[in-house]
């Protein structure tokens, strides 16, 4: 039985507290287990614990259960990274989700200077216009769209049009109604940012434009709220989407993404149809129609400001 009184976290709306962080992903994690997932015997008796209790994932752990019960009220000083490995295997964690709990635990003490901007390489808006008939965008911290090329433009809407801290797919798709139309799976995709965000939340506990996004989004979407608290965290990097264009229909396209080498806050997104598909010829028809935003890689601004 849990015997150890649950820390009082009172964070300002909105705000990423590290401890309450550390303390709600650890318990979200075990929860999930059952006895019989980690090969214990449950012998039917009245749990007071959704999963296993914490002196149960202590023993799969070989750590003491005040240790871990430290660790998961938010204390993760001094841990360490032999304890983070046993701890994230008791609870099976996945490699997005190993790497999420290290960075809670363990935050970096380095922090880059304050508002320094998510700049774009030259040659890599170069590239964008370059990938002629491939939409492709580079995102960056906290979901903000930070430069794409004219192919993306056509698919997703003109972004030039948009003031530069609208260009986050966070607003876009849990603020923005035609998001809502344009992706056939949205429920997908909206895990897929939330989970992300998650992820920037984890690296980043003091960034104040993530703070103040997740507090707007809280406050102006229930799914967002609902999905922001089960603490999943993962990182796309390739699948199918189902889009759904006002002028060709549905088609599908295939995501590919990729970090850079020199910055792994940004990540170049790229997709591509099965050569002879339909989709592929609906991607021809958005090429050879047009569209206004053609200047729209070279017109982007930096979206926000590293901190």
């Amino acid at each position: 039985m849990d015997e150890y009184p649950e820390p009082v976290h009172e964070p300002a709306a909105g705000a990423l507290d590290p401890r309450a962080e550390l303390s709600e992903f650890l318990r979200s994690r075990r929860a999930r287990l059952k006895p019989e997932d980690v090969g214990m015997r449950d012998f039917g008796r009245h749990r007071r614990v959704p999963g296993l209790r914490r002196e149960e994932l202590a023993q799969l752990a070989g750590v003491s259960v005040a240790y871990y019960t430290r660790l998961e009220q938010g204390n993760g000083r001094n841990v360490s990274a032999e304890v983070l490995d046993s701890i994230a295997r008791a609870l099976q964690l996945t490699d997005a989700e190993h790497a999420h709990l290290t960075h809670l635990a363990k935050p970096k003490q380095k922090k880059k200077p304050a508002g320094r901007s998510q700049q774009v390489r030259g040659t890599l808006r170069t590239l964008l216009d370059a990938m002629d008939g491939v939409p492709a965008y580079v995102v960056g911290r906290r979901s903000d769209i930070l430069a794409w090329n004219r192919m993306a433009a056509a698919i997703f809407g003109d972004w030039a049009e948009m003031p530069a801290q609208e260009r986050n797919w966070a607003r876009l798709v849990f603020l923005r109604p035609e998001y809502r139309d344009l992706f056939v799976d949205w429920e997908q995709k909206a895990i897929d940012i939330v989970c992300q965000l998650r992820m920037d939340a984890g690296r980043h506990p003091d960034d104040s434009r993530l703070s103040a996004l997740v507090g707007e989004l809280s406050v102006k979407s229930e799914e967002f709220r609902q999905l922001w608290a089960t603490h999943d965290v993962k990182e796309k990097c390739h699948g199918i989407k189902h889009l759904r264009h006002p002028l060709v229909g549905e088609f599908d396209l295939r995501l590919e993404s990729f970090h850079l080498a020199d910055d792994r806050e940004q990540s170049l997104v790229t997709y591509h149809a099965e050569p002879g598909s339909p989709s592929a010829e609906a991607l021809r028809l958005l090429a050879s129609w047009g569209t206004d935003a053609t200047r729209a890689g070279t017109g982007a601004s930096p979206a926000g400001e590293s901190q």
